[in-house]
């Protein structure tokens, strides 16, 4: 009988013993998940933007101040095919401005020559990547006016920029895309129409060589020339 008795006390000592570790267990992992549940919250800002986004109302504003700070005029552009450099005018400031502005972005970074026309015109800043519209609406939908009237003539090695694909009577430009006339003795015939903005200084080998490759029945180059990279040199 006596043995019965220390039977069962030393089972209701285990018994007690093993909700007591239970208990502690269960009030260490409460802890640790108050512990976690209290630690400080990590607070991640929007990055603000350094411009505003860009549309037709607020765009030449825009370029106009933007034009008083930023007086850079000489770019290179480097391409699948070599690098050349383009000196842009003061004279058509929105225009330089433009370019300037798209270059500090790096938005011509990885557009392709997307239009090109031996003995006429190559014409880049486009892309088939959806990288690029992902720029584009990032920078802002704009376009800008024409500025024609300051005696520039589409000679052989100027910049000018094309008008936009939507059709207006006057002549709105796509301030994301530029052609460069590659025709010997000019393409006159443009003068009006495009404003130019700039003319190459150095490398219409370059330019050359890009018109001469073969291209799809829209002009695209069957394979696709990129512009690795526009920087500014002064």
């Amino acid at each position: 009988m006596r043995f019965f008795l220390m039977l069962c006390v030393f089972f209701i000592f285990l018994n007690c013993e093993d909700k007591k570790t239970k208990n502690n267990s269960a009030t260490k992992t409460e802890v640790e998940q108050k512990d976690t549940t209290n630690a400080p919250e990590v607070l991640t800002e929007e990055p603000k933007r350094e411009f505003p986004l860009l549309d037709s109302k607020n765009a030449m504003e825009f370029f106009l101040q933007y034009d008083k700070k930023h007086k850079e005029n000489k770019v290179r552009i480097t391409t699948d095919f070599g690098s050349f450099d383009v000196l842009l005018y003061d004279e058509t400031k929105f225009h330089r401005s433009n370019f300037i502005f798209l270059t500090k972005l790096k938005y011509f970074n990885g557009t392709q020559f997307y239009r090109v026309i031996d003995n006429f015109m190559v014409q880049a800043g486009h892309s088939d990547d959806k990288k690029t519209i992902e720029k584009r609406n990032s920078i802002g939908q704009y376009l800008l006016p024409p500025d024609t009237k300051r005696g520039f003539k589409h000679d052989r090695g100027v910049i000018s920029m094309p008008s936009s694909e939507i059709e207006n009577p006057h002549k709105l430009a796509s301030p994301f895309e530029f052609f460069i006339v590659q025709q010997h003795g000019g393409a006159h015939y443009l003068d009006g129409d495009y404003t130019i903005f700039g003319h190459v200084t150095r490398g219409m080998e370059v330019i050359d060589k890009i018109a001469a490759v073969e291209t799809d029945e829209a002009d695209w180059p069957l394979r696709n020339i990129y512009i690795r990279n526009v920087e500014i040199i002064e």
